[in-house]
């Protein structure tokens, strides 16, 4: 697997500006449109928990279940810029995901942050 299976976050242009800051340099806050977030919950399947047990036993990193993680982080925040666009918002401050144990079953992904529009000084 190459770098891209590991990673996210958006492209360089987005129509809908995602930071984990409270501001953006050059740029004030015109509206703030509240709270916005996406979520997801996966289950691990059989052959990956499987795999998992079996490189536990030896050490290493878990590939299958780190690429999982990062495609269900992607779908969170994907949820989060589609709620935020269909509010008005074009950028999302306080950006932050918050990862559970959804009862034994699965994984549940929260992206969540303050859907706000924003414009350039």
């Amino acid at each position: 697997m190459g770098i891209e299976d590991y990673g996210g976050g958006q492209g360089p242009q987005p129509d809908v500006l995602v930071v984990t800051t409270n501001d953006v340099p050059g740029h004030r806050v015109e509206q703030v449109i509240g709270e916005v977030f996406g979520l997801t919950v996966r289950s691990r399947h059989l052959g990956s928990q499987i795999g998992a047990g079996l490189k536990s036993m030896i050490g290493g990193e878990l590939k299958g279940l780190t690429k999982t993680l990062v495609e269900t982080r992607n779908q969170a925040m994907d949820r989060l810029v589609e709620q935020a666009r269909a509010r008005g918002a074009n950028a999302v401050l306080a950006f932050r995901f918050d990862v559970t144990e959804a009862a034994d079953v699965g994984t549940e992904v929260c992206a969540y942050g303050t859907a706000v529009v924003v414009a350039r000084e």
